[in-house]
């Protein structure tokens, strides 16, 4: 099987530069303004998922939320579930929860491409505190990785790095993350009626494909302030975000672009980085920017048709997989249409569990099982 060349020709393929009404345009960050999404936000979740805003997702279990001028009571704009207040630019703002100890809120993206060693790089974004809160707090941060990070608690996000001693055994130590850019502690973010900014500069160590806004800092290094409002009835720090832009400060030289190799009919192609709520067929936002690449990829050959192929591992029964694995190659094609792809152009197909690609006695295993493919039909 070939790998996912429509990952090397990135800079081929990528998206130009977003262009919704309203919406800041930025050449690193996807959706920047959160404008773009699949559907209206309808609640305000404590336990749901953030899965409406097109590029952006929860990379915990804190469950950040989406609001839009469509959206239902609790998610509407300018008035919602957390207080008053108008988007810094566009229709749309996300928010989190930034203050609590043993209850955190985080949004993550992918960017259009890694950063480069060396290169120096401004990140900024846009808080406003819910009027609704009772605390405010000082320290949002933005953190760049090479990985994306996927944690099941929804406390305070750490670092987890776990080590060996002597090949045999392994420990998880949890640290805390030092992100990049992190608002000073003697600027309390406490702006209900207006935005504020959150920007610095770094340098970049090189590979970081992923952002994650929120706190890092533990509840009594957060500068968290008591607002003395009688009023407020949040349990703590909520803030909307909106307008996220990267850009790079030095200096480019131009590189060539890569050559691209060329589609051959018969080709199966695993499509790296789709992601599915476990045993459910609806794509997780995680999965946008793979899902842009096949997109643009299948535009730039408009006579192109294809197979999208669905698999599963062995967990659960071989009729339940086979089902679920037709599910999630629909789920891929019927967004490609969404998109403007002809739907005559594709098709799809599951195979269940019958198709492994590793053993099914692992989680890595099991984990590169659950796969969506395409095969190139015709050109």
């Amino acid at each position: 099987m070939k790998k996912h060349w429509v990952t090397i020709t990135w800079l081929c393929c990528m998206l130009g530069t977003l262009s919704v009404k309203g919406q800041v345009s930025d050449s690193m960050i996807y959706n920047p303004s959160f404008e773009s999404h699949t559907r209206c936000p309808e609640r305000v979740d404590a336990l749901g998922v953030m899965n409406e805003v097109e590029g952006w997702w929860q990379p915990t279990r804190g469950s950040s939320d989406y609001f839009h001028t469509c959206g239902g009571r609790e998610c509407l704009v300018p008035r919602n579930k957390m207080g008053t207040q108008t988007p810094h630019s566009g229709e749309a703002y996300c928010g989190i929860y930034c203050s609590q100890e043993n209850y955190r809120e985080y949004l993550q993206t992918e960017l259009r491409e890694p950063l480069a060693a060396g290169g120096h790089y401004r990140v900024s974004f846009w808080v406003s505190l819910a009027e609704k809160s009772p605390h405010a707090v000082a320290t949002i941060s933005a953190l760049f990785t090479r990985e994306r990070i996927e944690d099941t608690s929804w406390n305070l996000l750490m670092n987890r790095e776990v080590t060996s001693i002597n090949g045999d055994a392994a420990q998880s130590i949890r640290t805390l993350f030092e992100p990049q850019v992190t608002n000073s502690e003697e600027r309390l973010l406490d702006n209900t009626t207006g935005w504020e900014e959150v920007s610095g500069e770094f340098i970049a160590q090189g590979g970081e494909r992923f952002l994650t806004l929120g706190n890092f800092l533990p509840f009594n290094r957060s500068h968290v302030v008591d607002l003395e409002k009688p009023s407020a009835i949040l349990p703590g720090a909520y803030y909307y975000i909106d307008d996220v832009s990267l850009v790079r400060l030095d200096s480019v030289a131009p590189q060539p672009p890569l050559p691209e190799p060329a589609p051959v009919a018969g080709d199966i192609v695993r499509i790296d980085g789709i992601y599915f709520a476990t045993g459910e067929s609806e794509i997780l936002q995680q999965s946008y920017r793979e899902l842009v690449l096949l997109c643009n990829l299948l535009k730039k050959h408009p006579t192109m048709h294809i197979e999208l192929r669905g698999h599963t591992d062995s967990q659960g029964t071989a009729d339940y997989n086979q089902r679920l694995s037709e599910q999630r190659a629909k789920a891929v094609a019927d967004h490609l249409v969404s998109h403007g792809i002809e739907r005559k152009r594709i098709t799809w197909t599951g195979f269940g569990e019958s198709l492994p690609v590793s053993s099914n006695d692992s989680e890595e295993g099991r984990q590169k099982n659950r796969r969506v493919e395409y095969r190139i039909i015709s050109l």
